[in-house]
């Protein structure tokens, strides 16, 4: 994708669009920074249904998704950064979905779009560390304006079905941060699976440690499992639910491992900006492993009502200076109030998906806490 102005590559920046535009729930920041007479978060979702629909008992973004459950292993090399708990040589309990973009409950996993993983890590004393992590490094707009003009400049025409060309480039002229995030979709490799993606915390946090010590930080979760790239000519011709079976399929042999680290920046790196990556040479701190060890569907698993806010954070962890930060939790909100308001949904994934039970050899998994009606 080139030249944005050339038939061919506007179609497929269109299609990217719409799909980065639709999984961005776990990214619609509107929060803190709202008063009356500017942007509320409630248009923000109200966009997002435009943009995608309305359905009713979904997420209004990652509409379709598995809850997965496993336990966190801290090595204590964290402590140095922050005095969060979590990184305490323990185990910690964790939930967390895989997802993908969009807000279509039954839309096919054959698309070029981000895959998501939101955990939640129950901490002593009732503490809880909510992460939504994507296995890309940075997020399209910068900005909770640039992301409510992204959803309508790429909202389908109702003659069409698809968004205004017109519309689009007229985005793209005044946000190169996008065109340049659309040109990465467009090129960089897909992972076959969820099981070898790498999980990225986009937006950087603060991290303060038992001597009061402040840095800010970025994380990534990075797997044992080998990287493998999805061939996106073959995309449409994959079973609608090919990658969420795939990843069920493989906890049924045994857990599956990732390694947290968190990035520290050199002075001068963006800690206000998600669509400005970090330098791949930016120095690493070690700090754990994530286990997962077993997939449910949505319909008996213990994610479904939960509103993986990334906001929800211990002691030792607080928001940076990114504006789309303050805004996460408002967005959230309403989207969650208004999914719990309406009747409970089933499953996305087909009805007849029969998870394969874990190998018998395969360690008990993490008790989950009890489903959520709050936050």
């Amino acid at each position: 994708m080139q030249d944005i102005l050339s038939r061919r590559s506007l179609v497929s920046l269109l299609a990217i669009a719409a799909v980065a535009g639709g999984a961005s729930a776990a990214f619609a920041y509107a929060g803190g920074w709202l008063s009356p007479g500017r942007l509320q978060p409630a248009k923000i979702v109200n966009a997002l249904e435009g943009h995608d629909g309305k359905h009713e008992g979904f997420r209004r973004a990652h509409a379709k998704g598995l809850c997965v459950v496993g336990h966190f292993d801290g090595n204590g090399q964290g402590l140095a950064l922050s005095k969060a708990s979590l990184f305490r040589r323990a185990t910690t309990p964790v939930i967390g979905r895989f997802s993908l973009a969009g807000g279509v409950p039954n839309a096919g996993d054959g698309r070029v779009t981000f895959h998501s993983l939101a955990l939640k890590f129950d901490l002593p004393q009732g503490e809880q560390w909510r992460m939504a992590l994507n296995h890309v490094p940075v997020f399209p707009v910068a900005t909770p304006q640039a992301f409510l003009d992204f959803q309508l400049a790429t909202t389908p025409d109702p003659a069409t079905g698809k968004p205004d060309p017109a519309k689009v480039q007229a985005y793209m002229a005044q946000h190169p941060e996008t065109k340049a995030f659309a040109d990465y979709m467009a090129k960089a490799p897909l992972p076959s699976s969820f099981a070898n993606a790498n999980y990225n915390s986009v937006d950087a946090f603060r991290f303060t440690n038992d001597q009061g010590q402040t840095r800010v930080v970025r994380w990534i979760f990075t797997p044992e499992a080998p990287f493998e790239e999805l061939d996106k000519a073959t995309l449409a011709d994959r079973p609608r639910d090919f990658l969420f079976d795939e990843v069920a399929g493989r906890l049924a042999q045994g857990p599956l491992v990732w390694h947290l680290s968190v990035i520290l920046p050199n002075d001068g790196d963006p800690t206000d900006d998600a669509t400005k990556p970090w330098p791949d040479d930016r120095q690493r701190v070690e700090v754990g492993t994530l286990t997962i060890d077993r997939a449910v569907t949505e319909d008996d698993g213990p994610c479904r009502d939960v509103n993986f806010d990334p906001t929800i954070l211990p002691a030792g962890v607080s928001p940076s200076d990114d504006p789309l930060l303050a805004a996460r939790s408002s967005v959230y909100a309403v989207g969650y109030t208004r999914r719990t308001g309406e009747p409970a949904a089933a499953s996305a994934l087909a009805t007849d998906q029969a998870f394969p039970a874990p190998a018998a050899n395969q360690p008990a998994a993490s008790q989950p806490a009890a489903k959520e009606s709050a936050q």
